[in-house]
């Protein structure tokens, strides 16, 4: 299992969220534990566009894999200001760098999330022990 990094906070969907501490707009992606059971992503696509307005919880794209196709999930409300391009043009970085170059899309805060996990719950929750 890869490293968890502990300055982002997770979803029980197992998407991750950075820079909320320190703006309105944060950066989502998926986690490489979702990665990993997905096996090898071969299509991104997000179906909200820039300037769209997402709730907390709305599907607003999907991953398909060479095994599955999952829902991405906003894990905050507000506003799409960003997305990620060279993650739909190349899938294969959500397996290769989800913490980095494999981010999905970005969202101006409108509303504080309130049921984000640490790193530390997290993990608890990705080695069954929530």
């Amino acid at each position: 299992m890869s490293t968890i990094p502990d300055d982002l906070s997770y979803t029980k969907e197992h998407e991750w969220v950075a820079g909320l501490e320190d703006g309105r707009t944060v950066t989502v992606g998926i986690t490489a534990y979702a990665a990993e059971q997905l096996g090898d992503v071969v299509y991104v696509e997000v179906h909200s566009e820039v300037g769209a307005t997402v709730a907390a919880g709305d599907a607003v794209g999907e991953v398909e894999s060479t095994k599955s196709v999952s829902d991405i999930f906003a894990p905050v409300g507000g506003e799409v200001v960003e997305i990620n391009t060279a993650v739909v043009d190349n899938p294969s970085l959500v397996n290769s760098d989800p913490y980095g170059e494999g981010w999905l899309f970005r969202v101006r805060v409108e509303e504080e999330p309130d049921d984000l996990l640490s790193a530390a719950e997290y993990t608890a929750l990705t080695s069954g022990e929530s």
